[in-house]
């Protein structure tokens, strides 16, 4: 046999090999993920393409929007929500796999300014009136936002801070508003500052208002995708409940 006979035939012999049991159940999931939860999922997202061999790619915005688009036939597998009442809903439409729905992490709002000493460790600043422009995410839509206006409730506020606030269409928007100074002061994720060394914030007490658990859901169109169901069950797991952690929710 000659030379390129040899290298033809062990080409030929490597091709009919069967693929690795991890590149043959490689598939991908297509994520929903609530604005909040952004830096926490890519972490999440790079250790389970490590783990499983899946690929997840990672869509980002409000609940409320993913809600209307999951609604519309966009073709999502997995849907983090940053609330509990987005899953119910979508559930209770026929929107996904049957008892799927589960809390993967309980998040924090705070009270952030890029500003050293703007913001106290009470939470003062508000009533103070030291600021012009207060940011917060759309009610409506973002959970974080419904958190921020019912704070403002409990604490008497609301009214007299309405003329101040400047929505976002979501928690991401809000906290780019504070970031650039184009508010003052911003009710954010604590996720979104938890690894911020300048600037000054306050946690909200987790009593001004609704508990923010956010849940996950399986959606129909994931449920015969061995990646979309392989991520809930790393998403349940030490590994990423870790990194939930680490990000300053509460694991679930």
């Amino acid at each position: 046999m000659t030379a390129r006979r040899a290298l033809l035939a062990g080409i030929f012999a490597s091709l009919a090999l069967p693929r690795s049991p991890a590149v043959a159940r490689a598939a991908e999931v297509r994520l929903a993920v609530a604005a909040n939860f952004t830096e926490p999922a890519r972490v999440i997202a790079a250790r389970f393409e490590v783990a499983t061999g899946h690929r997840a790619v990672l869509s980002h915005g409000a609940s409320g929007q993913f809600v209307a688009q999951i609604a519309n036939g966009a073709p999502f597998d997995v849907f983090l929500s940053a609330d509990a009442s987005r899953p119910i809903q979508t559930e209770a439409a026929g929107l996904s796999a049957p008892g799927t729905r589960f809390t993967y992490a309980t998040g924090r709002l705070v009270l952030w300014s890029r500003t050293p000493n703007l913001v106290d460790p009470r939470g003062r600043v508000l009533s103070t009136g030291r600021f012009e422009k207060l940011a917060i995410a759309d009610p409506k839509t973002a959970p974080y936002g419904s958190a921020a206006i019912e704070t403002l409730r409990r604490l008497g506020l609301e009214a007299r801070l309405a003329p101040r606030l400047v929505r976002g269409a979501s928690i991401t928007q809000a906290y780019q508003f504070t970031e650039t100074g184009a508010a003052e002061l911003g009710f954010v994720a604590l996720s979104q500052v938890i690894n911020h060394r300048r600037g000054s914030r306050w946690t909200v007490p987790a009593s001004l208002h609704s508990p923010i658990a956010q849940q996950a859901l399986l959606l129909k169109r994931g449920a015969d995708n061995p990646a979309a169901r392989a991520f809930i069950t790393f998403l349940k797991g030490p590994e990423a409940q870790a990194v939930i952690r680490r990000y300053g929710y509460e694991a679930s």
